[in-house]
């Protein structure tokens, strides 16, 4: 009976911290734009500091914070119901979704602080928790109800998919920021090769796990690579090319997953 209500007490307190922690981290996002540290918002700093980063993709893509923070909300109030206190995917989750909302609110103090090396410390921090409950869960892999599909898996991908993106784009940041010479490839040429690797992760999660999710955001991104009016045509042509191919491929897949 004591082990039982103290496990118990354990899940509560993983639920309302995760929670706490979602609720924390959209509110630091929202008053970071409304009241800006030094004056300047992320967006602001991204148009004019890093305006010569092709890698960053066009100011619309962006809104996807908006889908990523409805899924967290969805996510944070299924795991919170009664009847998921006990769910043991929730559990092996642990909280790790709670270290990568804690690190994103570090991220956001750091970026605005200009301090851009550290930034890429506190995003790794973000990722990488990312992927563990990505594992745990099994996504793309593991069978679950709908309402579990739309509330903790389709999230966490959304979400993985969208800071695999930013984890490439904020190392570019830094190194421009620190003067790198690019070991002599052009900036043009690290664009094409960076959207390849990340179109090249999306291809093998796609086959592996037939997970759309991931592969959309990261289709999204591509898109917005390729539409950014200050790319080069051979970075445009490279990024509508991968994007392509990932839409046939998922495509390929779901059709031959259909015919089973």
């Amino acid at each position: 009976m004591q082990q039982s209500s103290t496990s118990n007490h354990g899940d509560f307190l993983r639920q309302l911290t995760t929670l706490a922690a979602i609720v924390g981290a959209f509110t630091i996002n929202v008053m970071s734009n409304i009241f800006p540290l030094n004056g300047a918002n992320i967006g602001e700093i991204s148009n004019t500091l890093f305006k010569n980063v092709l890698i960053i993709p066009a100011n619309y893509a962006f809104a996807i914070w908006g889908l990523i923070y409805l899924g967290l909300f969805a996510f944070g109030v299924y795991q919170f119901l009664p009847n998921q206190k006990h769910d043991s995917d929730l559990r092996k989750t642990g909280y790790l979704l709670v270290i990568a909302l804690i690190a994103q609110s570090v991220w956001v103090y750091l970026f605005l602080s200009r301090l851009f090396v550290l930034s890429v410390v506190a995003m790794l921090l973000i990722l990488l928790p990312l992927i563990a409950i990505y594992l745990r869960l099994g996504i793309g892999t593991n069978s679950v109800s709908n309402t579990k599909k739309w509330c903790v898996h389709f999230p966490i991908s959304i979400y993985l998919g969208w800071i695999s993106v930013a984890t490439i784009v904020n190392v570019a940041c830094a190194l421009y920021f620190q003067g790198w010479n690019g070991w002599g490839i052009s900036a043009e040429g690290w664009t094409i090769i960076m959207s390849i690797i990340a179109a090249a992760i999306a291809m093998v999660i796609a086959i592996q796990r037939r997970d759309i999710s991931y592969t959309a955001v990261i289709v999204w991104a591509l898109v917005a690579i390729a539409v950014k009016p200050s790319n080069g045509s051979m970075v445009k042509v490279v990024a509508l090319l991968c994007t392509i191919a990932l839409v046939l491929i998922v495509l390929i897949k779901n059709a031959r997953f259909q015919i089973r």
